[in-house]
């Protein structure tokens, strides 16, 4: 068994499946990047065969990536597989991931096939794709709460025909971690071919368990490979959190006894990356990546760190990129300046005309904040990324009023395909008024089921950054907008909600 513990990164797949998560090709491209300055093993790009923007999105991805396997998921079928592989063609190194559901309830309910159905199907698929790429993972999906003797029976199989990676998933988050653990050293012990292929964990947090299953399944199971996404990405309560599982196991070396190849110093850059462009605000007590994570509010605390950082911390700030979040610039700083600190933060733009549009709208913001810090830059981005696109939506100008004891009004100047249009409205505030403006113009009859607001930095100069989640016709997609002026802020989120909701691209439903 190797020492190496092989970290492979889903957040660009299942991290996407959060209702309102889906991202861009080029998002999903500048994650990639960050991904791989994280030096992370294995970036699952997505499922190619759901959409064709999903697989625009893995042969983006696959052609630019260099030093990270890349993976796209596909059911077990021949159709999905070839789209993978062809989507796969530009990688340096290609993994197919191929999966089926092995459970009793997702056979008979989900598949309506037989438990030998299944079995040659799963054999049939892994076959078909180690025809086409030397690199194969096969993944029982519900796996945890299959039969363990028809799973022995179908991980055998898939061994035989070719699987290199075994991925054993707890699809809805319903294992214990001393359990899980064994569940894994139990195949692991049967399977007489067990040896030929590295074995893998994939937990979901429904119980609020996916880290400690993991590293169950690899110090119990003696797995090495953990799936995981940033920020603990992902649909229902999310899956195993990269940052965590990392520095556990870099923290407690002495326990585990695994080396990692991941660059620990760019996991908060890659967490507040994920987090601006999925809109899903990191919670402040969060491990690692959180507000809170090194901060000390008791005063004995702060005694003892004073003294001796290790009484109170077992990790260093700075491992995790904590010291390199503020960035020195401001309305004096020049171009190259901001271009290198582009480069720093793993943002990479086609041509200078992007860079110069882009330092632009750094003027702009340094004008109206004395210190730019790292988020406010990536928020800068994120903006010019969506205004060189054909948006439908585009927000120009809003002014309100607002005076207690007085109904607030607002009025807002946007544009529609292209053509200028005005919006008036009064509200139980100026939020609600600037968005009632925008929807009596646009009718999109759209639910707003979340309204969030996050400051990107910790003063009250501080640009803030609203989330808004809109669900219409069963889709459900998140905008988000960032603006020192926290009303300018809601309408560019609301009009950004807006733009997804006109995308059709349709997906299919994926692995758990």
């Amino acid at each position: 068994m190797t020492d190496q513990l092989i970290i492979f990164d889903t957040t660009l797949r299942d991290g996407e499946q959060s209702p309102g998560a889906s991202m861009t090709r080029d998002e999903k491209l500048r994650i990639a990047r960050q991904l791989e300055r994280l030096k992370v093993d294995v970036i699952e790009a997505g499922f190619a065969a759901s959409s064709n923007g999903d697989f625009e999105a893995v042969q983006l991805i696959a052609n630019t990536i260099k030093d990270s396997t890349i993976c796209s998921l596909s059911r077990a079928n021949d159709k999905d597989i070839a789209r993978a592989a062809e989507a796969l063609k530009g990688a340096n190194r290609a993994r197919i991931h191929t999966f089926i559901a092995t459970s009793a309830l997702h056979m008979e309910k989900k598949l309506r096939m037989t438990p030998d159905q299944v079995f040659e199907q799963a054999k049939q698929a892994v076959r078909f794709a180690r025809n086409l790429v030397d690199d194969i993972e096969f993944s029982p999906e519900d796996g945890y709460r299959s039969d363990p003797d028809f799973l022995c029976r179908v991980i055998e199989a898939v061994i035989k025909e070719g699987a290199t990676t075994i991925n054993v998933p707890d699809t809805v988050g319903y294992a214990i971690p001393e359990l899980y653990g064994n569940f894994i050293k139990n195949l692991r012990e049967r399977v007489p071919n067990s040896d030929k292929a590295v074995w893998s964990v994939h937990c979901h947090n429904d119980l609020g368990m996916a880290v400690a299953n993991s590293l169950a399944g690899v110090k119990i199971g003696g797995a090495r490979q953990v799936e995981c996404t940033i920020n603990g990405l992902g649909e229902r309560a999310g899956n195993c959190s990269l940052e965590e599982v990392v520095m556990a196991v870099k923290t407690r070396r002495d326990y585990f006894g695994l080396d990692l190849g991941i660059d620990t110093r760019h996991i908060l850059a890659a967490s507040r990356m994920v987090s601006q462009t999925t809109g899903f605000v990191v919670q402040p007590n969060k491990a690692v990546v959180g507000a809170n994570a090194f901060a000390h509010a008791s005063g004995i605390h702060q005694y003892g760190v004073l003294k001796a950082r290790d009484t109170y911390e077992i990790m260093r700030a700075e491992d995790v990129g904590w010291t390199a979040n503020k960035i020195v610039l401001g309305k004096l700083s020049g171009r190259n300046a901001f271009k290198q600190r582009l480069q720093e933060l793993g943002v990479q733009m086609e041509s200078e005309a992007e860079i110069n549009a882009a330092f632009t709208r750094f003027k702009e913001l340094a004008d109206r904040k004395s210190e730019i810090f790292d988020e406010d830059i990536l928020a800068l981005v994120s903006e010019e990324n969506v205004s060189q696109h054909k948006e439908q939506f585009v927000f120009v100008s809003l002014s309100q009023h607002s005076e207690t004891g007085e109904r607030p009004q607002a009025s807002i100047v946007f544009t529609v395909d292209g053509k200028e249009v005005k919006g008036s409205s009064e509200g139980n505030g100026p939020v609600d008024a600037s968005l009632k403006a925008i929807e009596a113009h646009v009718k999109s009859g759209a639910e707003m089921v979340l309204y969030s607001v996050n400051a990107i930095s910790g003063s009250t100069e501080s640009q803030g950054e609203v989330t808004v989640r809109l669900q219409n016709s069963g889709r459900v997609v998140n905008g988000v907008g960032a603006d020192p002026d926290i009303v300018v802020a809601s309408a560019k989120a609301y009009l950004s909600a807006l733009n997804k909701l006109q995308s059709k691209a349709d997906r299919v439903a994926a692995q758990g």
